[in-house]
């Protein structure tokens, strides 16, 4: 019951006109950026870091929720007109969304979409009301062993569960660790990695890293790529944007199963929700297969509803980990998390202490951009497409210096200017070579909360490494991340063993 009330004064906060505004802005520029080519919704939170900083704390938050989810229907929309989405998250659905679009039903993909997405949203909203609190209160008995074990779980997970080569994704890890050490000591004073360079004993930027990182490596990856996106057909949405009480009776199952698919998700440190995405589009497939007439293949509507609705409920509930356990479990998660700290705010149970009418606004304010999110896509589906059709070279000009003002904004200094091109054509090197940037994000993030966790429990205990072992806590987690890496590997295995059987296959159907 304290928490519907709580609830409620959150809502009467969220409903003021300004926040209302807010909402409404970020839903727009989320939706906007996510569905422009080559860019997506951890961009769009990457180039609005340094804007909100003119905010009051409640105002930029809500304002990040909105941009957050809009920008994950953005990324659909283009996933599914072109056949490029914008985030790895969205992959999932286009493989029957853009098939809808072909066959002339683009309009109803776009509702899919949207509805699903509404639905996954709402109820991981629902949940999170009611989690978000019984997790706060779980952190409140972690220790500095326990912060550096789930640091630890966050680490191994981001950078060796969800991507195809973990070689690669411990190697971008170790470079955002790298980038975070980068300063003056704060228990010794000695100068770490700066060169003797003035400029680097406040350390770098976490918001040079992220734009340089998600939005100019990624506008130089694109713009180097334009002729194999220029190629791309976009498909005109006609017809009506809603859909048949036979489609959405198709459909109901599918967005309900995603949505408790994608909801476990949100609190483990797994990379986002690319996994729920590909599990729930998996799900429906194999169901479809039992079928007397199957339809995954020619555009079945159900392999675009469960990937939205799991997407969306991974993302609603990933918001609870990043209250209560100051837990990021993607790029765009972490980004946000940067956001609190530079308002002096630290996610976890004394943020619902110390901020309650912060946390609970942006809780009830969930809602309130599922709703208006809802009625900015159903209806206006066709018209977000229009922007397909911007130059490519005013976009990417505008991209980058967006990316220069925001940055020189936030510090004043030249030197971090030429930061940002430099680690720019990095994050442009790592995209070209197939590195993924999440590690980075998340290592840079949570390093230094790995590293004065592990000083502090390792001073408290004299030098004895055996207490970051020693509660159950940190145990459990410990157990749970071999879990995840040992299910990782033997799925690496089946799929090994699956891709060599099939080319066996096909050499000796080749030789019949």
């Amino acid at each position: 019951m304290d928490v519907l009330l709580l609830l409620a004064d959150g809502f009467a906060g969220a409903l003021t006109w300004q926040n209302l505004i807010w909402v409404l802005v970020g839903c727009l520029l989320g939706t906007a950026v996510g569905v422009l080519p080559g860019l997506g919704s951890s961009m769009a939170v990457a180039l609005l870091l340094p804007v909100t900083f003119a905010l009051e704390p409640t105002a930029a938050f809500i304002m990040f929720a909105g941009v957050y989810f809009g920008g994950l229907f953005g990324d659909s929309t283009m996933g599914i007109l072109m056949n490029t989405p914008g985030q790895a998250s969205a992959i999932a659905s286009t493989f029957e969304g853009h098939k809808m679009a072909l066959n002339g039903r683009a309009a109803q993909a776009l509702a899919t979409a949207a509805i699903g997405a509404f639905i996954g949203g709402f109820v991981a909203s629902i949940a999170l009301v009611f989690l978000a609190p019984v997790l706060a209160d779980l952190s409140s008995r972690f220790g500095p062993a326990e912060f550096f074990a789930l640091a630890v779980f966050a680490f191994a997970a981001t950078s060796s569960v969800v991507t195809d080569s973990p070689a690669r994704g411990l190697a971008s890890l170790f470079l955002g660790l790298g980038i975070a050490v980068i300063g003056v000591d704060g228990v010794s004073g000695a100068p770490r990695f700066t060169m003797d360079s003035p400029n680097l004993f406040d350390g770098v930027s976490l918001v040079t890293v992220t734009v340089a990182i998600l939005a100019l490596g990624e506008v130089i990856y694109v713009a180097c790529l334009e002729r194999r996106l220029g190629g791309k057909a976009i498909i005109t949405p006609t017809g009506r944007p809603w859909l048949s009480r036979r489609e959405v009776k198709e459909a109901a199952p599918a967005w309900f199963r995603g949505t408790a698919i994608g909801l476990p998700f949100g609190v483990i440190p797994a990379g986002g929700s690319e996994i729920p995405t590909f599990l729930a589009f998996g799900l429906e497939k194999r169901l479809d297969a039992r079928r007397a007439t199957p339809r995954f293949g020619r555009g079945a509507i159900r392999g675009l509803a469960a990937p939205e609705a799991a997407g969306n409920a991974t993302t609603g509930m990933a918001m609870g980990s990043l209250l209560a356990l100051g837990l990021p479990i993607s790029a765009t998660a972490a980004i946000m998390l940067a956001a609190f700290r530079q308002y002096g705010l630290q996610p976890g149970p004394l943020l619902f202490e110390r901020a309650p009418d912060l946390v609970w606004s942006l809780l009830a304010s969930f809602f309130i951009a599922m709703i208006v999110l809802l009625i900015l896509n159903l209806p206006f589906a066709m018209l977000w497409a229009k922007l397909l059709l911007i130059p490519r070279p005013y976009l990417f000009a505008g991209i980058t210096v967006f990316c220069a003002l925001g940055t020189y904004a936030t510090g004043g200094s030249t030197f971090d200017l030429l930061l940002l091109l430099g680690i720019g054509v990095v994050g442009f090197v790592m995209r070209a070579a197939d590195y993924p940037l999440a590690p980075l994000i998340i290592g840079m993030v949570l390093g230094p909360l790995a590293e004065t966790s592990l000083r502090d429990a390792t001073m408290s205990a004299n030098g004895d490494f055996a207490v970051l072992v020693s509660g159950p806590i940190s145990i459990t987690l410990y157990a749970l991340l071999l879990i995840v890496l040992a299910f990782a590997v033997r799925g690496r295995i089946v799929a090994r063993r699956s891709a060599a059987s099939a080319e066996k296959e096909a050499d000796r159907q080749l030789v019949r």
